[in-house]
């Protein structure tokens, strides 16, 4: 059965992603009401699409360890996931292989473009490529459709992302108070009194105009 292995190593994920993931762990994605009664359109006509019958349990296997690796790498401000098709198939145990050793990522392109497109859980938009091969990457968006599969409101994500613009202001606002950066300061505090001293004086001149330092003077400013 596909399960999302996480890499390794990788920067820890927001908040809200590592709550959007339990949520979506939770619950069984692949049995929602959700599934049942959104109506399924077809991307590239407009047109209402039949459903007969639930996912067979191949596919809702692999559904359950998509929509967590597609959750782990979403930009949540652009709702774009910041992988491709093979990098979601390999981490999900999606990828096969023929007994030449040809890679396929059938299992996990086809559930994209034959389920989770046309039922409006997300968007793929093709990307253009340098490359002569014929292969286009797909860029995938996740839709409100998409959260709302765990039961998580675009309400809810709106709160996040405006709570997160007020953070973000708050600590721009803060640096700006002070003469160094934070990340300035984790460099700092790794060095030699002497080669700190440099650091810190160096910091200090930049932050100051000409006649502020005037006005500081020789001992104010070793004081500082």
């Amino acid at each position: 059965k596909p399960v999302f292995n996480p890499p390794k190593n990788e920067k820890k994920r927001s908040n809200f992603i590592c709550y959007a993931m339990k949520k979506a762990s939770e619950i069984d994605v692949a049995r929602s009401r959700l599934n049942y009664t959104l109506l399924a359109i077809d991307p590239k006509t407009g047109n209402i699409l039949p459903r007969f019958r639930r996912l067979n349990e191949h596919r809702a296997c692999a559904m359950r360890a998509i929509v967590l690796a597609m959750l782990y790498h979403c930009n949540i401000d652009s709702n774009l996931v910041e992988a491709s098709i093979e990098k979601l198939a390999d981490e999900c145990g999606l990828s096969t292989f023929s007994d030449s050793g040809n890679k396929s990522i059938t299992r996990a392109s086809r559930l994209i473009s034959e389920f989770l497109e046309p039922m409006g859980f997300v968007k793929c938009k093709k990307k253009k490529t340098q490359s002569a091969s014929n292969y286009i990457p797909k860029k995938i968006f996740l839709t409100p459709s998409f959260f709302m599969l765990f039961h998580i409101s675009q309400s809810t994500i709106n709160q996040y992302l405006s709570e997160q613009k007020k953070l973000l202001k708050n600590l721009k606002m803060k640096e700006k108070k002070i003469f160094i950066s934070f990340s300035d300061i984790k460099i700092i505090s790794k060095l030699d009194e002497k080669s700190a001293r440099n650091k810190i004086l160096n910091a200090l001149i930049n932050y100051y105009t000409g006649s502020e330092l005037t006005k500081i003077g020789p001992q104010g400013f070793k004081k500082k």
